[in-house]
């Protein structure tokens, strides 16, 4: 399994950002590749994915763990991917979202194609940093 952490700085409360990551409607503007998500229940969501081109789709099991502010997740059908997103307050009006995805690289090219080795990785880094930048934007837009 590799491992990939990011974090962002959000200006916003912490309420704010924790709520948004649990708006799986929002998900297609944040996160490149998804076409649509359905939440399904409190724990679980249905994305309709664009792999390479191709139609996908997987499910996703939700953990929250609010006393910590950490939302874990993985996938319950499709790739085998999971992760975590945690919340620090930073002060009353700024956030900091720390991301972390674990992946298999065989199931990433697999399932959605593209390089493999280190170019993988570094596509993967460079599309988890434009998803944070994404939903960055999007949740201080709501503000």
């Amino acid at each position: 399994m590799s491992t990939l952490e990011e974090h962002i700085d959000i200006s916003v409360p912490l309420e704010t950002a924790w709520d948004c990551l649990h708006r799986a409607e929002t998900y297609p503007q944040c996160v490149d590749g998804v076409r649509e998500a359905r939440s399904q229940g409190t724990d679980r969501t249905h994305l309709d994915l664009d792999a390479g081109g191709q139609a996908k789709e997987c499910d996703v099991q939700i953990t929250d763990d609010s006393t910590g502010n950490v939302m874990r997740w993985h996938t319950t059908s499709g790739p085998d991917l999971a992760g975590t997103f945690s919340l620090l307050p930073l002060d009353q009006e700024h956030t900091r979202l720390q991301a972390r995805f674990e992946y298999d690289p065989g199931t990433v090219k697999e399932a959605f194609g593209g390089p493999q080795g280190f170019a993988q990785a570094a596509a993967i880094e460079r599309g988890l940093r434009t998803d944070l930048q994404q939903l960055k934007h999007l949740v201080e837009q709501e503000r």
